[in-house]
């Protein structure tokens, strides 16, 4: 099982690429959901990381494919920009799963 990165940005697919996790660029939203499709039926694939500004692209598409999503774990990740709301994802993400307002 492996890693695969779907990043907005050359900077980051770059860094991963050295620690040995392949990935790919994309800068919309009609690619990011092929490139994210394409790696969900990759049954080698077992965690997706995704850079934040992606995420922003179809908010309510990862949403759903977290929730129900039975073999890959869709991580978030920070991009170069470094933006401070992944907390508030995560607490998003935990409160859509449990039913419970963090």
């Amino acid at each position: 099982m492996k890693f695969f990165l779907i990043s907005d940005n050359v900077d980051t697919e770059v860094g991963m690429r050295l620690v040995g996790i392949e990935g790919v660029v994309v800068h919309g939203k009609s690619d990011f959901l092929r490139a994210l499709e394409t790696a969900l039926e990759d049954p080698t694939i077992a965690i997706i990381l995704v850079t934040t500004k992606l995420i922003e692209l179809a908010p309510k598409i990862i949403s759903e494919l977290k929730l129900t999503q039975p073999r890959q774990l869709i991580v978030e990740i920070p991009d170069r920009h470094g933006t401070s709301e992944i907390g508030k994802a995560i607490d998003r993400y935990v409160s859509e799963a449990i039913g419970v307002k963090l």
